[in-house]
């Protein structure tokens, strides 16, 4: 390792360590490593001008923020709340159901975990808590764990930032990701069950049946956005950056036009937040290409693999490593940051080893969303926070179920492949 690298990696660290968001911090201290190195400092600027004109993929990342943010702004999540406790209120723990479903459903709409959370987190955790047979810890806990489904089931921001660094398929990576986010939905709706059962939590009162239809006819247009996002893709009717334009445009189409819930004042403010987390991305991703630019040049893939090679370690093992990194990691980084700076030092690796890149890929995006919820950094938590103001001590308390369950889902996904693979492999991947 040169003086050069351990200089910038003591550069990143310090200024992290310190608060600088972590963005900044990885283009100073890029800076740091080219000119201590004797390189060319406007050598960073090319680095993210030849990233940002390669990577025609990254403009769908601004577009589903844009989306997610019409779709909390235009009241249509509170359309869709209403069909879930129509459809699983009836059961045991039954608005916990609603709120793991209706994670499930805004899923394909979001593509974010912070957009689920803060979009129908506030409304469902006033549901749970109204009546008080739902503690505000526990509601908040489930809201948290369910936004982790977000970014698995398409679209997926994370998952356009791992086909920018793995040269995967987008389009696959998104079906690869629905079995897994179905799964992990049900573990936590076991979870719920389980508890609900133990503090003797009671069924929401029950829909008529000929209500449901009126139900499900106010929140069928916006149900509609994933279906027509995925024929987009899977007809090769569009690309995945044309999709998520014609999300956005949808999203806009509902709100404004047929639910009539957006006004320009609001649409506004949503053009303006969307610009502002959308630049937040953008800073990292910008870091992330000076930042590979400097791992290739100090050949780091190879060592990693030749350390591998001599400790002769299986795929199993290196998958089980990776993904205990990984978890770590999400402790204190956010999945941005951990997708574009940290997995593409293992990407060579597990090529090597005949890991399916695809499975590789949903793994970390999972991983990486369980850092989301892991205590006592996890992103989730302070979200709910800032938008609840419920104490995170509350919350903490509460979390460590749905935590272990999807730990759990997470080793059946390490060691099923087939769980991940099955979809994309039916819709033609040969992987």
């Amino acid at each position: 390792m040169s003086f050069e690298l351990l200089l910038m990696l003591a550069a990143l660290f310090g200024l992290a360590g310190i608060g600088t968001p972590i963005g900044y911090a990885i283009i100073i201290a890029s800076l740091v490593y080219l000119g201590v190195g004797g390189h060319d400092i406007a050598l960073a600027g090319e680095k993210i001008i030849q990233g940002i004109f390669k990577g025609f993929i990254l403009l769908a990342v601004p577009l589903f923020i844009v989306s997610a943010n019409i779709m909390n702004a235009g009241a249509i999540s509170d359309r869709l709340l209403r069909f879930c406790v129509a459809m699983v209120g009836r059961f045991r723990g039954g608005m916990g159901h609603v709120n793991v479903v209706a994670s499930l459903i805004f899923s394909g709409m979001s593509g974010s975990a912070v957009a689920d959370a803060a979009g129908i987190g506030k409304i469902i955790i006033g549901m749970m808590t109204k009546d008080g047979r739902y503690s505000r810890g526990y509601a908040a806990a489930i809201t948290a764990a369910s936004a982790t489904i977000g970014p698995i089931i398409p679209p997926s921001i994370p998952m356009v930032l791992y086909a920018l660094v793995s040269d995967q398929s987008i389009g696959f990576l998104f079906f690869a990701g629905i079995i897994p986010g179905l799964f992990m939905g049900a573990v936590l709706m076991i979870m719920n069950t389980i508890i609900a059962y133990r503090r003797n939590i009671a069924a929401e009162e029950t829909v008529p049946l000929r209500d449901m239809p009126k139900t499900t006819l106010r929140a069928f247009p916006a149900l509609m956005m994933p279906v027509i996002l995925l024929f987009g893709i899977y007809s090769g009717k569009t690309t995945p950056t044309e999709a998520a334009a014609v999300a956005a445009a949808y999203a806009l189409i509902l709100a404004s036009l047929f639910y009539r819930s957006i006004s320009l004042k609001s649409l506004y403010s949503v053009f303006v937040e969307s610009a502002r987390s959308s630049a937040a991305v953008g800073v990292v991703i910008g870091g992330a290409f000076i930042l590979n630019y400097i791992v290739i040049a100090e050949d780091i893939p190879k060592s990693i693999a030749g350390v591998l090679s001599v400790l002769d370690v299986s795929p199993l093992v290196f998958l089980l490593g990776v993904n205990l990194l990984v978890l770590l990691l999400g402790c204190v980084l956010d999945a941005t940051t951990i997708i574009l700076v940290i997995i593409p030092l293992f990407i060579p690796t597990a090529r090597e080893m005949g890991i399916d890149l695809v499975h590789f890929g949903v793994l970390v995006v999972v991983n990486s969303m369980i850092g989301l919820i892991t205590p006592p950094y996890g992103i989730l938590l302070f979200v709910i926070n800032a938008v609840t103001d419920i104490p995170l001590r509350e919350i903490i308390r509460e979390i460590w179920g749905f935590l272990a369950v999807l730990i759990i889902a997470l080793l059946v996904m390490i060691l099923s492949p087939d769980l991940v693979l099955w979809l994309p492999r039916v819709l033609g991947y040969q992987g």
